[in-house]
């Protein structure tokens, strides 16, 4: 009963907070994508899960939706028959977090203290409430700067990095296999959705990946909140463009023009391709122009 009252609490904190709560999660595929060795990558409905697999068990990073739990322990048990001991969570948004109140049952989760905060209370978007999530699904370690855990034969780093997608985002660096899940702070080949109102900030991200650029090497597989799996290479085209197109719309600004001035003038042609129907060419241009008009 206590299992069945937790997935409806968890449904009805996701209904209230996030899109893609109204899509038809039946259709959703969870698949298991090789990273290196024993890493994985899942994808589904949500931000993608990075998953380790080995002798002391499974440890997952994010989880999204909560009607995806059966799927995404489906997907789990075809990798390994081991216990879930750890859920990592990269930051508080619903579609990474979602499944919480589910795993939280026979996981310990860890993240960034900003991310209990958020979940145990109410949050607003706009004119909506979403509700405080069930407490099975906070954290009950929780950290400020980082912490590492130990398992299946390495370390697992936990680093915050403040003011970027939001105020408690990590990454986390799988340090022997050469694996850095960087939650919604890299959306590999897309503009970034930043959570102005959740404490992120522009310069902050731009700062953050420049951070990380220095932090993993040229072979460091590189697993993104959203998009394929990256590296390097595409962790540093990312940084490009967010340098670039940030530097275009603040020159357009110091000249006075307007936010729709601005728009009309759009970005470099050359980051076209970045636009998705998610974060749009205008919704980055907002974003940008908002987060500098902000007061410090």
């Amino acid at each position: 009963m206590k299992r069945l009252f937790t997935y409806m609490a968890a449904a009805a904190f996701l209904a209230s907070g996030a899109a893609d709560a109204q899509q038809n999660w039946d259709e959703v595929v969870v698949e298991a994508h090789p990273v290196v060795g024993n890493i994985y990558m899942l994808t589904g409905s949500g931000g993608n899960i990075g998953v380790s697999v080995g002798d002391d068990g499974i440890l997952i990073v994010d989880d999204q939706y909560a009607p995806l739990a059966d799927k995404i322990k489906s997907a789990l048990r075809g990798l390994h028959a081991g216990p879930l001991k750890f859920v990592l969570n990269t930051h508080f948004h619903g579609d990474h977090v979602g499944g919480n109140p589910i795993f939280g049952l026979e996981a310990t989760i860890i993240a960034h203290t900003n991310v209990r905060e958020r979940v145990s209370m109410p949050q607003q978007r706009g004119d909506r409430t979403i509700p405080a999530m069930v407490e099975e699904g906070w954290p009950v370690i929780t950290f400020d700067e980082e912490i590492s855990v130990h398992f299946n034969g390495e370390e697992i780093r936990l680093v915050h990095i403040p003011e970027g997608h939001t105020d408690n985002d990590s990454f986390i660096h799988f340090t022997g296999s050469n694996v850095i899940h960087m939650g919604d702070t890299f959306f590999n080949g897309r503009f970034p959705f930043v959570d102005l109102g959740s404490g992120g900030t522009v310069a902050g991200l731009i700062r953050n990946i420049g951070h990380v650029l220095t932090v993993i090497g040229p072979e460091t597989r590189v697993i993104p909140g959203h998009g394929d799996l990256g590296d390097h290479a595409a962790l540093q085209s990312y940084h490009d463009m967010l340098v670039e197109t940030t530097d275009a719309v603040r020159a357009l600004m110091a000249e006075g023009k307007t936010l729709d001035a601005i728009k009309t003038a759009g970005l470099p042609e050359k980051w076209d391709e970045y636009a998705s129907d998610f974060v749009p060419e205008a919704r980055w241009i907002e974003t940008i122009y908002n987060s500098y008009s902000a007061p410090e």
